[in-house]
């Protein structure tokens, strides 16, 4: 395991239990029912009952539960063994039931013999991601013929934006074009519990839109569709605005924040 998985598998493994306890993921409104999954999943992955559903990166399981209690045959896969063992807690808790491996994505191959009608993955897990077309060549083989996989990401034009608390603009802070050598970050907030206290740095990679989609393709899926959305699952940048529906916006909805991406197996 090189030094960056390394170093971010244990930040992981520390802050899940943060994460448990936060009002962010709100463990206990899940507990009595609550979706975790936000309305352009639901509506833009549709019916899953009785379909077979891989979710990659699912940190500590909500989201595979979740699928899970809309009919999915659910299987969560994350390397935090922190997080795997949560979501086997939280499944044993609820009564849903999922199958959760720890395994790094590229591993997962020589652990998993199966085949998926659904590859699902969500929300700030690219930048986690060092070798992308690895990444999507494993999406691939997981996916049944006729399968499809379906991400909704934070929008790559977004991450290139200062966040710093004291911000009140948009101010270009990070590239937006992929370097092989991480960013790395140290002491950073936490975005779920700001008060959560974890050392250990981490390394992320950026992506630009059109990597994302080429490796995909590489891989040999067909991108069905590309939609980018104006709204945010969370408050990415300070000056953001929360609308009735739960979605974090900028003034004037005039950049992309959001992206979901539909890829079939022919």
């Amino acid at each position: 395991m090189d030094e960056y998985l390394k170093s971010n598998k244990e930040h992981w493994n520390e802050i899940t239990p943060y994460h448990e306890r936060s009002e962010f993921y709100d463990v206990e409104g899940f507990k009595n029912g609550r979706c975790t999954l936000h309305s352009i999943e639901r509506d833009e992955v549709g019916d899953v009952t009785g379909k077979s559903l891989l979710h990659l990166q699912c940190h500590f399981g909500l989201d595979t539960l979740s699928w899970a209690r809309r009919g999915a045959k659910g299987t969560g896969v994350d390397f935090s063994e922190e997080a795997i063992e949560t979501a086997q807690r939280l499944g044993e808790e609820t009564g849903i039931r999922a199958d959760f491996i720890c395994s790094d994505i590229y591993a997962l191959p020589e652990i998993l013999n199966k085949n998926f009608d659904i590859v699902f993955s969500s929300w700030g897990i690219l930048s986690w991601i060092p070798d992308l077309k690895r990444w999507a060549e494993v999406i691939a083989h997981f996916l049944k013929p006729c399968g499809f996989f379906y991400i909704a990401e934070i929008h790559p034009f977004l991450c290139v934006f200062d966040d710093a608390v004291d911000c009140t603009e948009l101010r270009v802070r990070y590239p937006y074009f992929h370097n092989p050598e991480p960013m790395k970050f140290e002491g950073e907030s936490d975005y779920a519990d700001s008060n959560a206290t974890v050392t250990t740095p981490t390394y992320q990679w950026s992506y630009p839109l059109g990597k994302v989609v080429t490796s995909l393709i590489s891989a040999g899926l067909h991108i069905e569709y590309l939609h980018e959305f104006p709204r945010c699952c969370y408050q990415a940048l300070p000056f953001m605005t929360e609308d009735e529906q739960g979605w974090w916006r900028l003034e004037g909805d005039k950049i992309p924040l959001t992206f979901s991406i539909k890829a079939t197996k022919p």
